[in-house]
């Protein structure tokens, strides 16, 4: 594993928000969601690196997967409000499905590390685009990053 987050005790308190951009398209691609920062990555002006940043990223949202994955297993008694909720959406689920989907966390945390190598995507921390995964970065109480997906050009 290349680096583990499970080690550090969290604090509810210190968060960093993520948010997800497209260019040349007004919806963002997912709404906003935190993770908690533990105490030795970037509280109180510690240093840490754009690196190790994305991979804790990479590797707190494999683990929200995995949760999902596994609410999905439990079939669930709606309410007639989450039936009209579903309907509305155009979708009622139940769950009660096992999808068998596995992600291994190396091979994600080492695609994400590429495709910010290749220009995939940009990072934009705190108002300030990081272009070197090595280079120290700060955080601080309710940091704000966001990654800018590139449109490829198409005929080229």
């Amino acid at each position: 594993m290349l680096y583990d987050c499970t080690r550090y005790p969290f604090e509810e308190a210190r968060v960093l928000t993520i948010d997800a951009k497209v260019l040349g398209r007004k919806k963002p691609l997912f709404n906003d969601w935190s993770i908690p920062l533990p105490p030795d990555l970037g509280g109180d002006g510690e240093p840490l690196t754009l690196r190790v940043l994305i991979t804790r990223i990479v590797l707190e949202e494999v683990k929200a997967f995995r949760e999902r994955q596994e609410e999905r297993k439990v079939l669930k008694a709606l309410t007639a409000a989450q039936i009209d909720a579903g309907l509305a959406k155009g979708k009622v689920d139940m769950g009660g499905r096992d999808l068998k989907q596995e992600v291994d966390e190396d091979q994600a945390v080492s695609a994400a590390l590429q495709a910010f190598e290749d220009g995939i995507y940009l990072v934009v921390l705190d108002g300030e685009e990081e272009r070197d995964l090595d280079k120290e970065i700060h955080l601080h109480e309710d940091s704000r990053i966001t990654f800018v997906r590139l449109a490829m050009l198409s005929g080229g």
